[in-house]
């Protein structure tokens, strides 16, 4: 079970995604933290969930990010 899906993070506003990636980043980095230090983690899969939701936050912006710039494009060339 993912920790977020792609249909809950298209769903959200830029704000909402900075906030929750941010709050995976420092998770992850505590846990990571925690193995390099010789600590065992409670759920060692859970560090593969927080980069796969990362990757999927990620990917939303870049999908967004490149819609904008293929219509700000598009517009150029109709003019």
């Amino acid at each position: 079970m993912p920790i977020i899906r792609i249909k809950e993070i298209r769903e959200m506003s830029p704000e909402e995604r900075r906030k929750k990636l941010n709050e995976f980043r420092t998770e992850l980095l505590r846990l990571k933290t925690m193995v390099k230090a010789g600590g065992t983690v409670e759920n060692p899969a859970r560090i593969k969930e927080l980069r796969k939701a990362i990757a999927r936050i990620l990917t939303v912006e870049n999908e967004q990010k490149l819609e904008i710039k293929t219509a700000n494009v598009k517009e150029r060339r109709g003019k």
